[in-house]
C-alpha cells in the first residue's frame, strides 16, 4: 500500500476496502473467521473431544471478533472514503487492533470471574492477561495487514482493468464508419438541389449524431435519450433509401428515464440497416422491441432485421465489433447484471439487450 498518497476527497468507489456492510461481504468474514479457526483448532488441538472443544472456543472468540470488526468498519465507511490509502491502511489497523484488544481482555477477565461460564469462553490455562491479549493482537495485525494488502492489491487491479477496457472501447466509439458518411453528405448534397429544407433538418441530424459518437464513452444517458437519437439515425438513412427502409418501433411501456451507456442501440441499428436492408433490392424492416419485466427489474430491447442471402447464418465483421463493443461496455457497467445476445432465426437476425431499469448511472 503507497504511503505517499495524500489526496482527498475521493469518491466512495475510489475506497480500496470492500464493503462490509453488505451481505455477501458478511458471508466472506464468516467463512474466514471459521477457516482460520480450523486452522488453528487443527495445529493446536490433540485430537478427539480436546479437537471440538478447541474449534468451538476458537470459532466463537473469532467470529465475534470478526463480526465486531467488519461492523466497526461498516460504520466508519462513508468517512474513509476522504482519506488517502494510507490513513485508511492505519485507521483500519488501529481499530482492528482495539476491538481485538478489548474483547481480548473481557474473554480473559470472564473466565476468571466466571466460575460457571461454559468452557468455550473460558481463557487458556497458564496465561495472563497481558500475554493473552498481546499474542492475540500480533496474531491480529499480521492477519489484517495481510488482508489490507490484498485489498490493495485487489483494487489496483480491477483499477487497470476498467482502464484498458475504457481505452479499448474509446477506440472502438471513435471509429466512425467513413461509408456512413460519405453516404451522409452524398444524400445531404442531394437534398440541396431538391429540398433544402430537408437537407438542412438532415445536417442538423448529422451534427447531433456526431456529438453523440464524440462524446464520453463512459458517459450514460436516459432510455429515452438513447431512443430518440436513434430515431435521427433512422431519419437520416431515410432521406437516403427512400421506401426501401422501414422501421417498427414496439417499445411502449420502457422505463424510458432508466440510464445506458451511450451508443448502445444505436449501433445496433445502423448495423441493422447496414447489413440486412442495403443489400436487399427491395429493401426490408427493421423491428426495434423493447419490454420491461418489473419482477426482475431489468429491461429488454431487442433489435431485428433480414439476413439477405440464402443460409447466411453468422453476423458479419462490422456486427461482430458493434456486439464486443456493447459486451465490454455493459459488462464495465453492469458486470454480470447485464448481457448482449445474437441470434438467427427464420430469415431473421437479432440481437437482444437485457440491462437494469435503474435510473441511477451504472
Amino acid at each position: 500500500m503507497p504511503l505517499n498518497d495524500t489526496g482527498r476527497g475521493r469518491r466512495s468507489g475510489d475506497l480500496f476496502l470492500p464493503d462490509f456492510c453488505t451481505p455477501g461481504a458478511v458471508l466472506a468474514v464468516v467463512l474466514v473467521a471459521e477457516l482460520v479457526a480450523l486452522v488453528l483448532a487443527i495445529a493446536s488441538s490433540p485430537g478427539g473431544l480436546a479437537f471440538w472443544d478447541g474449534l468451538a472456543r476458537l470459532s466463537l472468540f473469532l467470529l465475534w471478533l470478526a463480526l465486531l470488526s467488519a461492523a466497526a468498519l461498516c460504520a466508519i465507511r462513508p468517512r474513509l472514503a476522504a482519506l488517502s490509502p494510507a490513513a485508511v491502511t492505519a485507521v483500519a489497523m488501529i481499530l482492528v487492533i482495539g476491538i481485538v484488544a478489548v474483547v481480548s481482555a473481557a474473554a480473559w477477565w470472564a473466565g476468571r470471574w466466571w466460575a460457571g461460564l461454559p468452557a468455550v469462553l473460558s481463557a487458556p490455562a497458564g496465561s495472563g492477561p497481558a500475554s493473552f491479549v498481546l499474542k492475540n493482537v500480533t496474531v491480529a495485525g499480521i492477519v489484517t495487514g495481510l488482508l489490507l494488502r490484498y485489498f490493495w492489491v485487489t483494487a489496483q487491479w480491477r483499477k487497470n482493468v476498467e482502464a484498458e477496457a475504457r481505452a479499448r472501447i474509446d477506440a472502438l466509439q471513435a471509429r466512425m464508419r467513413p461509408h456512413f458518411l460519405f453516404n451522409s453528405m452524398n444524400t445531404i448534397a442531394a437534398l440541396t438541389r431538391a429540398d433544402a429544407r430537408l437537407a438542412e433538418e438532415a445536417v442538423e441530424d448529422l451534427a447531433d449524431l456526431f456529438r453523440a459518437s464524440l462524446s464520453d464513452a463512459a458517459a450514460t444517458v436516459t432510455l429515452k435519450e438513447e431512443l430518440e437519437l436513434t430515431r435521427i439515425y433512422q431519419r437520416i438513412e431515410q432521406h437516403r433509401l427512400g421506401d426501401r427502409l422501414r422501421v417498427e418501433w414496439r417499445v411502449e411501456g420502457l422505463p424510458m428515464r432508466a440510464r445506458v451507456p451511450a451508443l448502445s442501440i444505436q449501433p445496433l441499428v445502423e448495423n441493422a440497416i447496414y447489413h440486412g436492408i442495403e443489400p436487399l433490392a427491395d429493401g426490408g424492416t427493421v423491428r426495434v422491441e423493447g419490454r420491461y419485466d418489473e419482477a426482475t427489474g431489468l429491461v429488454e430491447v431487442a433489435v431485428e432485421n433480414p439476413l439477405p442471402g440464402q443460409g447466411r447464418s453468422t453476423p458479419r465483421e462490422g456486427n461482430r465489433i458493434a456486439l464486443a463493443n456493447l459486451v465490454e461496455r455493459f459488462d464495465l457497467a453492469w458486470g454480470g447484471k447485464a448481457s448482449v445476445a445474437a441470434a438467427t432465426d427464420d430469415g431473421t437476425y437479432r440481437v437482444t439487450l437485457r440491462f437494469p431499469g435503474s435510473e441511477e448511472a451504472p
